[in-house]
């Protein structure tokens, strides 16, 4: 049901990720996966291009994509979400954006490192000053260190933007793990927004809990998702935000137009399709990503048999602790020597030297090629 797309199909379908590279570069950095389209979201697409569904979406909460979210949500997750309680957004990093701006408290944000990128700076673009929470690069493994957020709590800080699953940790946090967190919060008064834009990509082995499902939440967090990672969407534009209480989304609701009105009606369709009619192909998805989770730890302790790649529980995208090769620049150098382009672990932690971000979301072929290249060029 996972049809890999050849190199000619991927450089026109996917116009970063391999529209940038040379031609002899494979392509392994941006978050999106090598494989065409579920089926039900191309025939979805070519009906709705047909009849020229190319002008604004409906502004509204709920409608056909909120309760096309919450089934989604029920089925998957096993959390109930009221369809009114899901306001489109134009892509995840905005939603964050917006629902900062609009419903935090003023004061600094606690924000994970390593972290996703972009989002490195959503703090400053609403006027608030970040604060890291750094994972320490030799931790056993990927936790949020509860004490420290309670103590930048009680030096100021009102919101935490938390990423769960985790990017590019690669983390599924436990509901005790995330009780704890809630526990801390709400002591501070504080806020959450939980970027669960991962969440249908949690792989054997670990379970989702969304945020909003845990008790005592509602009042003081919001959740951004979409189907953008887990169905290969994203330049399709559209995400939703979901909250727990009428009193949040009014809040959302009441906000000058432009903050929030770029989402996109082809976005609208092929989130429908995909929360509807996509169950299938994820499973498959999800079963293929397993696969490729297992034939990169084999590669890894066959070819680079020092390198050190933390558990990863979900996404497709391994963060991977090259350090004991000697390469501080290790994204640089593979893509000069090795002709393999990854992502510098320097965009998600600064100044964290010799770690990158691997995208294993492609052949088994092509991830075992680049695995081969890495290791010629590191070990020779």
């Amino acid at each position: 049901m996972i049809r890999d797309l050849t190199d000619a199909e991927a450089r026109a379908a996917l116009p970063a990720k391999w529209g940038m590279a040379d031609p002899d570069v494979l392509p392994a950095w941006v978050a999106e996966m090598d494989y065409a389209l579920a089926p039900p979201i191309t025939e979805a697409l070519q009906h709705a291009v047909a009849i020229g569904m190319t002008g604004y979406p409906k502004f509204a909460t709920g409608g056909e994509l909120g309760q096309a979210y919450a089934d989604f949500a029920q089925r998957h997750f096993g959390h109930t979400v009221d369809p009114e309680f899901v306001l489109p957004v134009v892509d995840v990093t905005a939603g964050v954006r917006v629902a900062l701006d609009v419903l935090s408290s003023p004061g600094p944000m606690v924000m994970p490192v390593p972290a996703y990128h972009p989002q490195l700076r959503v703090a400053e673009l609403t006027g608030r000053q970040r604060v890291d929470l750094v994972l320490a690069p030799d931790a056993e493994r990927a936790e949020i260190d509860v004490d420290r957020l309670d103590r930048l709590f009680a030096e100021g800080a009102r919101t935490l933007l938390l990423t769960q699953p985790h990017n590019p940790w690669g983390r599924v946090f436990t509901r005790a793990e995330l009780e704890a967190i809630r526990d801390v919060v709400v002591r501070h008064s504080a806020r959450v927004i939980s970027d669960e834009i991962h969440a249908p990509l949690v792989l054997p082995g670990a379970e989702h809990v969304p945020y909003l499902s845990i008790e005592g939440t509602a009042d003081h967090a919001v959740a951004v998702v979409a189907a953008s990672k887990a169905f290969n969407i994203a330049g399709l534009r559209c995400a939703q935000i979901v909250t727990g209480d009428a009193k949040t989304r009014d809040r959302l609701l009441d906000i000058p137009f432009a903050r929030n009105d770029s989402w996109s009606s082809l976005g609208v369709v092929a989130s429908i399709a995909a929360y509807t009619e996509g169950d299938a192909w994820l499973a498959a998805l999800v079963q293929r990503l397993a696969d490729q989770r297992s034939l990169l730890a084999s590669l890894l302790a066959e070819h680079l048999p020092l390198a050190r790649m933390r558990p990863l529980e979900a996404t497709y995208l391994a963060w991977i602790d090259l350090r004991a090769y000697g390469r501080a620049d290790a994204s640089d150098y593979l893509l000069e020597k090795a002709r393999v382009w990854v992502n510098p672990g320097q965009d998600f932690h600064p100044g964290l030297p010799g770690h990158i971000r691997l995208n294993v979301a492609t052949s088994a072929d092509r991830l075992t090629e680049a695995v081969t290249r890495m290791a010629h060029a590191l070990v020779a």
